[in-house]
């Protein structure tokens, strides 16, 4: 026994001795590769002497096992130190050998661009500045009284269901679910004085992400008030929108809809510009494209707002960003503005 225990221990002896010398013999990152794979590779010498190990009496196999362990951490130390004197020779030959001219220009620092939901955010801002609306900012975490109940949706009323909220840890907050608050915060803000704004910022909703939705997207709520408006004035507003965003030849139909803060309500569509009133996903076959929700505002409303309903009238819309910015650019999945895909966000540079 003694004999298998002294020849093991000339063994690994003889090893080390050996990688070692192997090992200071290496000139480049190239044999010192080799020199790895040969000794500390899963079929280098080292892993051959360690099988050798369950030959030995079992008496005698932890202090072998302790032994290979030892000379394991000595090859992988002196392999790790090996390899930062390569690599700094490596470099050291490499800025030797290439010649640096300092006078020759350098690379050119890329450019940053505005993102597609900022440059579109700006065309909207123009259209709606020629008009006379003012642009206002509303906060993105509500109460529930400014999200729904000022709107003219009560508590437990079956037209919050119309909404997927998000709500925080603190009872009657929550992530605004539209752009819809800002007119209350506004009226109050401005009342008895007449009103043109439109409200941007993201909204957010518990939906299932698809080619058309997203749980977080950019709503525009537009809003005016005074002595003599009408729906008339309401519909002039969103063609001249939609012909100055879109072009002069596009079509609007508007329906009749139900929006608890507005009344009368309606939607507008236009003309899909991405299959030409053809059919495609994002117009769902129809040949017409859901582009805003808009409508009279409710009696209810004006008044929370402060306004006297019996002297004022106005209208609200609402319309989501990215829905406009899609069909402007013929885009068919809303996926693509927040996944931070370079070739999809560079075609608008």
């Amino acid at each position: 026994m003694l004999k298998k225990e002294i020849a093991m221990s000339e063994q690994f002896s003889a090893l080390r001795e050996q990688a070692l010398a192997k090992l200071k013999a290496t000139s480049t990152l190239t044999d010192l590769e080799q020199w790895r794979v040969a000794y500390l590779g899963k079929k280098g010498q080292l892993s051959l002497t360690l099988r050798s190990i369950g030959q030995l009496p079992k008496d005698e196999r932890p202090q072998a096992g302790q032994a290979a362990n030892v000379l394991k951490k000595l090859l992988e130390e002196a392999y790790a130190s090996r390899q930062e004197v390569l690599k700094a020779d490596d470099l050291a030959r490499t800025i030797s050998q290439e010649a640096l001219d300092v006078t020759l220009p350098g690379h050119p620092a890329t450019q940053g661009r505005l993102h597609l939901t900022t440059r579109t955010l700006r065309e909207i801002y123009g259209i709606f500045a020629q008009m006379g609306f003012q642009v206002v900012r509303s906060r993105e975490v509500e109460s529930d009284l400014y999200n729904f109940q000022l709107l003219n949706i009560p508590p437990h009323h079956p037209a919050r269901d119309m909404w997927s909220t998000f709500h925080t840890t603190r009872e009657g907050v929550v992530l605004r679910t539209h752009t819809s608050p800002g007119q209350i915060h506004t009226m109050r803000r401005f009342c008895p004085e007449p009103i043109r704004v439109i409200l941007p910022g993201r909204a957010y909703r518990f939906e299932q992400v698809t080619a058309r939705a997203e749980f977080m997207f950019y709503n525009i709520e537009g809003l005016a008030i005074g002595r003599h408006i009408t729906l008339a004035d309401l519909k002039g507003t969103l063609v001249n929108f939609a012909r100055r965003m879109f072009g002069p030849e596009r079509e609007l139909r508007f329906r009749a809809n139900y929006f608890p803060f507005t009344e009368p309500s309606a939607e507008a569509d236009m003309d899909c510009i991405i299959c030409g009133g053809k059919g495609c996903r994002i117009c769902k076959y129809t040949g017409w494209v859901e582009i805003l929700g808009s409508g009279m505002v409710h009696p209810k409303v004006l008044a929370n707002g402060g306004y006297d309903p019996e002297v004022f009238s106005g209208f609200a819309f609402g319309m989501g960003l990215e829905r406009i910015a899609m069909l402007k650019h013929r885009i068919d999945d809303i996926r693509y503005f927040y996944s931070n895909d370079l070739r999809f966000l560079n075609q608008f540079s």
